[in-house]
Parts: C-alpha cells; structure tokens; sequence
C-alpha cells in the first residue's frame, strides 16, 4: 500500500487545487499531495508536495480521517487541513502540475465527476470538512514503524 500526503487550505471560502499534468492524470484537479519519501515523516511529505506542486508554503493545523483508496493499487491518503504561510502560486513544477486555482467549495460540487483525479477523494475531503471532522496533529504522537 502507497502511503499518500496531502494539504488541504481554505482561504476566503475557496480550496487551493490542482490541475495534473502527469500523463496518466493530465487535466484533472486534485488536491496538492503526492507519495511520502523514505524517511521522510508524513507532516514534512505533505509541506514539500504542496510547495513542489503550488510554490505554497503552509503550517500543518489539523488532520481529516485516513483514507484508504483502491484503484488498481492500494492508497492510504492522509490530509491536513492547513494555513497559508506563503502563497507562491506561480512557482511550481511545471512537469507535474498545469495550473494551480482556489476554487469555491459549490464550485467544485458543481463540478463533473470527471473533473477530478479522484472524486470520491475529495467529496470525502469536503464533507469531513464542512462536517467539521478533523482531528488534532498529536493523533500521530505515538505512531510507531515497524
């Protein structure tokens, strides 16, 4: 199972998201995340993923629910709810990313399914969000790797 980390920021009622520029996802919008490194922790995986695919800088806040998400490979995605620390959005990795937008929250309801990297991911995302279900960083505090 790949272990995914991503950032979530809310500023001024709009999600900053991104649209992929990676073959196999070309033209969808996500979230910024991507795979944890060796030896990398999944707070500093999820701060480096949003600064190489948005040029962002943010500090980790809160923690929604774990998602486990079958394609054809196994995902377990983690999300931090954040706050922008630094907003550089037009400093990123092009070969990765096509663009990056906030994006309204109704918007992106309104949105085709297709739209979207995964769109039972960010329903999911959304809806802890709006439910308010998040949880306290130290949820990880005694997280032990075998």
């Amino acid at each position: 199972m790949e272990i995914i980390a991503g950032i979530v920021i809310l500023k001024d009622n709009k999600l900053l998201m991104v649209r992929e520029a990676k073959k196999e996802c070309k033209g969808k919008w996500a979230f910024p995340a991507g795979h944890i490194e060796k030896n990398e922790t999944i707070f500093d995986g999820a701060k480096r993923e949003l600064l190489e695919e948005t040029g962002c800088k943010a500090e980790l806040k809160k923690v929604f629910p774990i998602i486990v998400h079958n394609t054809d490979r196994s995902f377990l995605m983690i999300h931090f709810l954040a706050n922008l620390i630094e907003e550089n959005t037009l400093n990123y990795n092009k070969n990765e990313i096509e663009e990056t937008k906030w994006i309204s929250i109704d918007e992106i309801k309104s949105m085709d399914k297709e739209d979207f990297r995964s769109y039972n991911v960010i329903k999911t995302v959304i809806d802890n969000l709006e439910m308010k279900k998040l949880y306290e960083l130290d949820v990880f505090k005694n997280l032990e790797i075998i």
